[in-house]
């Protein structure tokens, strides 16, 4: 990256907010070229507040990845919904994803009611434009526009990544000047087995039921080195569970379901730390564990985050 000098750069961070299934991940990892946050189809994939870092010759925009905004059911849900809040609270400017593809209705209302008073500049995305014709989407256009709420309004496409580049130039136009935050090599400041856990945990939501991932999480028990230069990393990680039904389905027939979610993840982490990788799943049952005070905190604990 070429060196500019101080009084040129701007640097800051930006929060990512939205409802479930906005496509906040999947923009994140579209801007930062490279993947951080886990993306699946099922909603309330991003659990905590997830940092990515984009650096370059303008300066560092330190990203907030954050949970869609939902009503929350359970202990581990309210804490989804406080990291958003916090991260709307701290962010210098504000990103308000929308599903482009979604008729306007009572969640888009409170997403807006939450950031409407905020100081920050305030970026609407209507998002998944891909997906959507050009005579259907003025209209969303103009409705939001009518608001007067945000600086900018920016049809965008994270999948594809129409409009980034765009989304990048109104950033840095409102972030303030200064130098960068965090080291400018760095792509996130979450531990490696926090990334770990989380491509797996990718995995199992891939492949098991949509009623399912609300009730697992994945721990890594034991992560163990080899002595000999190239060898084999050892991981050992649990796919907690809330009922032994659950159980029986991430196990699948015959160990069939968690052997495909274990070659799978596999793969995955071998190509991401570029070694071969030895993975053994157990799935375990932790009745309620989406309300268990010790469990949650130990998850929060593993971003390598500060948290309440």
């Amino acid at each position: 990256m070429t060196e500019e000098p101080l009084a040129t750069l701007r640097s800051g961070t930006v929060a990512l907010v939205g409802r479930p299934n906005a496509g906040k991940s999947t923009l994140m990892n579209q801007l930062l070229e490279e993947k951080v946050a886990i993306v699946s189809n099922k909603p309330q994939t991003t659990r905590h507040r997830i940092v990515g870092i984009h650096s370059e010759a303008r300066g560092q925009i330190v990203f907030y990845d954050t949970p869609g905004v939902h009503k929350p059911m359970h202990r581990m849900n309210r804490r989804m919904v406080s990291y958003a809040e916090g991260a709307l609270a701290e962010a210098d400017v504000v990103v308000l994803l929308v599903d482009a593809t979604q008729s306007f209705g009572r969640g888009d209302q409170f997403m807006l009611d939450l950031v409407a008073d905020l100081a920050q500049p305030k970026i609407l995305v209507l998002n998944k434009i891909d997906r959507l014709r050009k005579e259907a989407l003025l209209p969303r256009i103009e409705h939001y526009a009518g608001l007067n709420c945000f600086d900018e309004i920016l049809p965008l496409s994270a999948r594809t990544g129409d409009g980034a580049g765009i989304l990048l130039d109104l950033l840095f136009a409102r972030l303030p000047p200064g130098g960068a935050l965090y080291d400018t090599d760095l792509l996130t400041i979450h531990p490696e087995r926090f990334l770990v856990a989380e491509r797996i945990r990718e995995k199992v939501l891939r492949e098991t039921s949509q009623e399912l991932p609300f009730s697992t999480a994945v721990v890594i028990e034991r992560w163990e080195e080899s002595e000999h230069p190239g060898g084999r990393l050892m991981l050992y990680a649990s796919i907690l569970v809330e009922r032994e039904s659950q159980k029986k389905i991430v196990v699948g027939r015959g160990g069939a379901m968690v052997k495909k979610i274990g070659t799978a993840a596999r793969l995955d982490l071998e190509q991401y730390l570029e070694r071969k990788v030895f993975l053994q799943l157990n799935v375990r049952v932790e009745k309620d564990w989406r309300e268990n005070q010790r469990i949650l905190t130990d998850l929060d604990r593993a971003t390598g985050l500060e948290t309440n």
